[in-house]
Formats: structure tokens, C-alpha cells, sequence
């Protein structure tokens, strides 16, 4: 349970001025997702969450977390998030991505090819299950595969992604470093959220990870 004084420093961290952050990669194939806490509040939240072995993979199959769901009555949430995370995206009549190109913060590669492109779950799935999401009802699930509220979803390179599999951040970092920091907040954001355990490799990781953020100067945003 959260106590009286972690909700009020919560609640005073968040009452910071909102700062669109850009993730690490060059200008021309920017990357924006929303926005990540800043590191002060992803550490707090990374304090409050519940630390806990993992949960029994019993009954879990990614048919669970059923993906992905349409957000127009033509485009699902794949789609949106290309368009989102890609540049000059042109799509098809059936909202598919056809043209355009996508910097893969993970690795830093730039793909002009949309079958070249995964959408990564930041908190993967199999990792929410074994960290509570095994409770969960299976629309509460589907909202979950298809959060796009929170930093959750994010166009890498399926290689990177395929890479990282289910691991967490105890097993696996993004290569690329300089995308580290935003990776941790984003992770630390999604278990707040969603009331999700770490395990304390997977908390020690993040907070490393977290050390890595720069100071925010007082006329930037933190990246």
C-alpha cells in the first residue's frame, strides 16, 4: 500500500511544468512518444512499486492480451503508431503504412520499410503477467496491448525488438544507450500505472538506468 508521504511527493513531482520529450536520434526522424515522466518522478514511482518475485507463467499466451484494436473505425493501434513514430508516412485505404521512414530508438537505425518496423511493447506482456497482469480481466489486458495514454507503445526495429524478446531491463538494455534514460522512465510509468511488482534485479536496472539521465538545464527538457 502506498503511504501518505509517497503520494504527496508524487503528487508535487507531477505538478511540474508538462515537457515534450524527443527521444535520442537524429532531428530529421525524431521520435515522440508520450511523454515519459521526468527522471525525479520516474524514480519516485520506481519507489513506490511493490517488489516481488515473479508470478507463475500459468495460463498465460499472448492470445491473453489480445492486439491490436482498431482506435478509428479503419485504423488499429499498430497503424496509429507508425503513423505516429514515422515520418512522411503515406498509408493505404485500409490505413496501412505503405511509404515512409522510422528511427528505431533501441538501435538507432533508420528503416524505410514498414514490415521492417515492430511495435515494442515497453513492459512486454509476458512480463506484465508474471508481475500481476495474471489477475487482470482480458479487456483489461486488451487495454493494456493497446495503451497509447502512456509511453507503452513505441516503432522499433523488429531486430531489436525480436532481440529483446520478453526480457526485462535486469536482462536486456536498449543498445543504444543514450536511449536508456528515456527506456527506464517509460518502464517505471507503465508498472505505476497499471499497480504492476518489479523484482529487485529489474528495480536495481532501472534505477541504473535512470542515473544515466542528464540534468535537465533550466531551459530544456529532460532527455
Amino acid at each position: 500500500m502506498l503511504t501518505r508521504q509517497w503520494r504527496h511527493t508524487v503528487a508535487a513531482l507531477t505538478a511540474l511544468p508538462a515537457l515534450l520529450v524527443t527521444l535520442a536520434g537524429p532531428a530529421a526522424a525524431a521520435v515522440k512518444l508520450p511523454e515519459p515522466s521526468v527522471p525525479p518522478i520516474a524514480r519516485a514511482e520506481l519507489n513506490l512499486l511493490t517488489v516481488a518475485k515473479p508470478r507463475s507463467m500459468d495460463g498465460y499466451s499472448r492470445d491473453r492480451f489480445p492486439y491490436w484494436s482498431l482506435r478509428t473505425p479503419t485504423c488499429d493501434a499498430r497503424e496509429t503508431v507508425l503513423a505516429r513514430d514515422g515520418q512522411n508516412v503515406q498509408r493505404d485505404a485500409a490505413c496501412r503504412a505503405v511509404s515512409g521512414s522510422w528511427y528505431s530508438p533501441y538501435d538507432g537505425r533508420t528503416l524505410s520499410s514498414a514490415d521492417d518496423v515492430d511495435i515494442s511493447h515497453i513492459v512486454p506482456p509476458a512480463n506484465a503477467w508474471r508481475s500481476g497482469a495474471d489477475a487482470w480481466t482480458d479487456a483489461e489486458r486488451e487495454n493494456f496491448a493497446n495503451d497509447l495514454e502512456r509511453p507503452q507503445l513505441l516503432a522499433v526495429s523488429a531486430a531489436s525488438n525480436r532481440s529483446r524478446d520478453d526480457r526485462g531491463p535486469e536482462a536486456w538494455k536498449p543498445p543504444l544507450a543514450a536511449s536508456r534514460c528515456m527506456y527506464a522512465r517509460a518502464w517505471a510509468d507503465v508498472k505505476y500505472h497499471y499497480r504492476l511488482t518489479v523484482t529487485a534485479e529489474e528495480k536495481a536496472a532501472l534505477a541504473e538506468m535512470l542515473d544515466t539521465c542528464r540534468p535537465r538545464p533550466s531551459n530544456e527538457g529532460d532527455k
